[in-house]
């Protein structure tokens, strides 16, 4: 009988599930958004319970269209949005607030305060990260420091934190598993890149106690089984990566020098370093990969706060265009950008500026400007900011980056990925299947039940779908770097 794999893709915006094949092939989708909230200015929020019963309806959806059951699936796998905040009792599995989202500023006085105290060093070489609110530790705080009775219940034991991917597992499981993966706890500023354990001193420096804290795993192994009503049989939760990680495993860059970017609601761009972590000297992130057997494989990593997210806010915020798929055939009614210049700041900057302070900028408007225009230069604010994280990447690595293979939503924009091309001076490549984060969850968690034999059995499944070259003369890229570099000037906010 036919076996298929399930992969749960938890994002910052909605909640998939995928069934794929054995041939990597996708089966079956099924999608749903959640809500965004947004209670103050800079702060953002996802409800846990929806979060979990959003992804609970795909599961569901996704294996009844296809007529599988649990006894068909032969493991589950997980990627989820990173550093988003949960807390919730270990008893009843309640939470004891709404999710803190890594895009959420609330905690950036507090992130400077650190700053001042001369901690940044320390805390890079521990865990590889720059100290800004982006990350789960100062959120973990700030919920155990003013949410009414918290700190006393975490000091007792009785609370839990986790990511994204550790709410789920313990939803799957009905509150039997409480871990994450190395690559999700590399992202909280609590976890050692270099000893692979949670830290004590950083532990200590926040307030957390340990009791709080999932059992770190690897990326691929059985971690439980799904004790929920969804399945009428168990099935093993196998294989657990974040998003941008999952992408890079999905998207087979499994070798030193490597480099993908996903473009999601944010873009983030990583480069495979292989086994040892390099700290980077140009701001951007160190990250761990994955964890398969006893082998870790490190990535460099540049965050963009807003990406395919400033195609939602021109759709929600300013309403010139009326589905996210509209942007394109827009920005294609122009020539040009028109002179505009979109800095999409909208949550702050991140690589290589970290500003969380910076203010979104739309430059260079005339009256001859247009919604089109806007549009444009929304696209071409993605690319420049890509385009500022491959410079510094170069520079950490020591080489000119050849190829960029491209994942995430925005990818199929061939506008946006042909510019990306031109900014950036090297080839883009987008393969066939782009639902590269979904499959990289998929084969980490196949590989661990023996659904297949190793790496190069899925491999060989990746194909490409269009390289773009660059194609746009010097003067041409000049212009546009020197009007991105101005206007990026007048969106940081000089602090």
């Amino acid at each position: 009988m036919e076996k298929f794999i399930l992969a749960l893709d938890q994002g910052t915006s909605s909640s998939r599930a995928i069934v794929f094949d054995h041939g990597g092939n996708i089966r079956s989708v099924a999608q749903k958004e959640f809500t965004q909230h947004f209670p103050q200015p800079g702060w953002v929020e996802h409800d846990p319970r929806e979060i979990w019963s959003s992804e609970a309806s795909v599961i569901a959806e996704a294996i009844t269209s296809i007529g599988i059951g649990g006894k068909d699936i032969a493991a589950i796998g997980i990627t989820n949005q990173r550093e988003t905040t949960l807390v919730w009792d270990a008893a009843t599995g309640e939470p004891v607030y709404n999710a803190i989202v890594w895009q959420d500023r609330r905690t950036g006085e507090y992130c400077d305060s650190l700053k001042a105290k001369g901690l940044t060093d320390s805390i890079r070489k521990k865990t590889g990260l720059i100290i800004d609110a982006y990350f789960s530790a100062t959120k973990i705080r700030w919920i155990l420091e003013n949410v009414p009775g918290a700190r006393a219940r975490a000091e007792a034991g009785e609370l839990r934190f986790g990511t994204v991917d550790s709410w789920l597992v313990w939803n799957l499981t009905k509150g039997e598993v409480h871990v994450t993966d190395v690559s999700n706890a590399s992202r909280t500023m609590l976890f050692n890149i270099n000893t692979l354990e949670w830290d004590d001193e950083l532990l200590e420096l926040f307030g957390i106690p340990r009791s709080m804290m999932p059992k770190v795993c690897s990326s691929s192994e059985v971690y439980g089984h799904t004790k929920t009503t969804i399945f009428a049989h168990e099935v093993p939760i196998a294989g657990i990566a974040g998003d941008q990680q999952a992408a890079l495993f999905g998207q087979m860059c499994t070798s030193p020098g490597s480099v993908k970017n996903t473009y999601g609601t944010g873009c983030f761009l990583l480069m495979n370093t292989g086994t040892k972590p390099i700290i980077s000297e140009n701001d951007l992130l160190t990250t761990v990969a994955w964890k398969i057997g006893d082998t870790v494989n490190y990535a460099l990593e540049g965050s963009i706060f807003v990406g395919g997210s400033v195609v939602q806010w021109l759709r929600d915020g300013l309403g010139i265009i009326r589905s996210s798929s509209d942007i394109e055939a827009l920005a294609r009614t122009v020539p040009d950008n028109g002179g505009v210049c979109f800095v999409p700041a909208l949550t702050g900057l991140g690589a290589p500026y970290w500003d969380p302070y910076a203010k979104g900028c739309i430059y260079g408007i005339t009256r001859g400007t247009t919604a089109a225009h806007i549009a444009r230069a929304a696209l071409e604010g993605i690319a420049f900011q890509t385009m500022d994280i491959v410079s510094a990447m170069e520079k950490d690595a020591g080489v000119r980056l050849s190829e960029l293979k491209v994942d995430g939503g925005a990818s199929r924009d061939n506008l946006l990925m042909q510019f990306q091309a031109d900014m950036v001076g090297a080839k883009v490549v987008r393969p066939k299947v782009t639902e590269t984060t979904a499959m990289g969850a998929c084969y980490l968690a196949g590989l661990a039940v023996g659904f297949w034999d190793g790496l190069e059995d899925i491999a060989s499944q990746w194909q490409v779908d269009r390289v773009f070259e660059p194609s746009a003369d010097q003067d041409s890229v000049s212009r546009h770097k020197a009007l991105w570099k101005d206007a990026v000037k007048r969106a940081l906010s000089g602090k």
